[in-house]
């Protein structure tokens, strides 16, 4: 199972920047940083996997693939959003992170708006094929 991967590499991260925390706190930070940064390209690689199951979906419906897009890239937005202001927590920029938050929350409802509009296009057309 590839949940055990993340988490042993978590773990083992985490550890060894407690070890490391007392001694040379630069390098303890750096630590946990790496072990983000490998389980994100762990991530992403097992996420590649899965986007061909969009474009499967996107035919099969006939959805527009900008919408998938769109989808997509505000999914990825969240992720990248979330562990970009836990980073800046460690740091201990909570302030910071949570307008980081608030920058990613914007960004990703001007993403949907064009998600918004095509429904809105699909629930009229429906009300005048019902009249």
């Amino acid at each position: 199972m590839q949940i055990l991967q993340f988490v042993g590499i978590a773990f083992v991260a985490a550890a060894a920047a407690l070890i490391l925390k007392g001694t040379k706190p630069e390098l303890a930070f750096a630590v946990s940083i790496a072990g983000g940064v490998i389980l994100l390209l762990l991530a992403f690689d097992l996420l590649k996997e899965g986007f061909s199951v969009f474009g499967e979906i996107a035919e099969a419906t006939k959805l527009d693939p900008v919408l998938i897009r769109a989808l997509l890239k505000m999914v990825g937005i969240g992720y990248l959003v979330e562990f970009s202001a836990g980073i800046l927590e460690d740091f201990g920029q909570k302030s910071l992170a949570d307008k980081l938050i608030f920058c990613g929350k914007v960004v990703v409802l001007l993403l949907a708006l064009p998600i918004l509009r095509s429904v809105l296009t699909l629930i009229r057309s429906l009300l005048e094929f019902i009249r």
